[in-house]
């Protein structure tokens, strides 16, 4: 009834090939935007950050970097939580090499740094794919924690291991370290994570993005046609390892502010961005942030409902959310390969066309 586009012409190409083409989807976007920067950090605290918002964002940003390497390029990878830790060790070492540089040209510099190692680890996609990719990316996880366990020099010969973040500030207000303020971190935070979406979906839909997609669909067509695969896949390797290095060191530094590699970026990391890409949607911006919502909501839900509510142990109420997760893949991968973001077109198609059938 109110989703119509009736009257919602387009007078030139661009308006036509702009992102939100529908005006309703425009102005829900300008809204959630406008909600998230100028009413969100007046009312969140301390809780609400740490346990939804800052992992929501930084996982988003995460499973955009995965999605662009899995769900437009084709390229599996089981290596995310060693391409996090990059990041994370990478932000680490410039901060404190460099104390008087910007806290946010660390970041992206910690982001282009893992963009580099990605393209390192990248190099056996050119003759391998599939299994054998997906076993060789696993490698790299383990040889990466393996790495930061035992060269001293990443972690600046620590007795124990772990890395902590220093105190910097953004404009006076400090985002990392122990003052920090909730409101200040999320929104840190937030503007990554818009600044990072607003990118991919750039990426995505222009000349790149159809690189990518036409090696996933098919790499022998895509060459023939004058997609060079070296290029192609290595691009998405880097711009994949750029945004899940800026993931990493928000993680550590902002999120957590000290971790242990082995803890923090093991193996059930790069499952964990893996199953939020496999439900929001694979070759979907928004089916990234879906993903990372429903992951990151999923545990809460069940700890205030069963742990809270009905007195259930804390262990058994994780072994039920593995449970949930899993059955949930399975029923995604038969029933709806595209996951959550494919569900949520098939809505919109609907609520266009209501009350007349599809």
């Amino acid at each position: 009834m109110f989703y119509r586009e009736a009257g919602d012409f387009k007078t030139s190409y661009e308006e036509d090939s702009q992102t939100f083409p529908i005006k309703f989807d425009r102005y829900r976007y300008y809204f959630v935007l406008a909600f998230a920067f100028a009413v969100v950090p007046f009312v969140i605290n301390d809780y609400w950050v740490n346990a939804i918002f800052m992992p929501f964002l930084i996982y988003s940003i995460a499973a955009i970097g995965l999605n662009i390497l899995v769900g437009y390029c084709g390229q599996v990878s089981l290596g995310t939580g060693g391409f996090m830790a990059v990041g994370a060790y990478a932000v680490y070492k410039l901060m404190t090499a460099f104390p008087e540089v910007n806290i946010i040209f660390h970041v992206i510099a910690a982001g282009g740094i893992t963009a580099i190692v990605g393209v390192l680890f990248g190099l056996p996609s050119l003759r391998i794919k599939g299994f054998y990719l997906a076993v060789a990316t696993l490698a790299a996880q383990f040889f990466l924690v393996w790495l930061f366990n035992r060269v001293p020099w990443f972690y600046n010969h620590s007795a124990s291991g772990q890395i902590n973040a220093p105190e910097r500030t953004v404009f006076g207000v400090e985002v990392t370290g122990p003052n920090t303020e909730a409101w200040a971190t999320y929104l840190f935070c937030l503007v990554f994570t818009l600044i990072c979406a607003i990118l991919a979906r750039n990426l995505t839909r222009g000349v790149q993005g159809r690189k990518w997609m036409a090696i996933r669909d098919m790499d022998i067509a895509a060459e023939i046609i004058g997609v060079d695969p070296l290029r192609a896949k290595l691009s998405a390797f880097a711009v994949s390892s750029f945004f899940v290095g800026i993931a990493g060191a928000l993680f550590f530094a902002v999120y957590l502010g000290a971790v242990e590699v082995g803890e923090a970026f093991g193996i059930n990391k790069s499952f964990l961005v893996l199953f939020m890409v496999i439900i929001g949607g694979l070759g979907s911006i928004f089916g990234s942030f879906a993903g990372a919502a429903f992951l990151v909501l999923l545990p809460v839900l069940l700890k205030n409902t069963l742990v809270g509510g009905l007195g259930w142990p804390t262990d058994l109420a994780s072994h039920l959310e593995f449970m949930i997760v899993g059955a949930l893949i399975i029923a995604f991968l038969i029933a709806e390969p595209h996951g959550l973001a494919q569900l949520w077109r098939v809505a919109k198609e609907k609520l266009r066309l209501w009350p007349f059938p599809h």
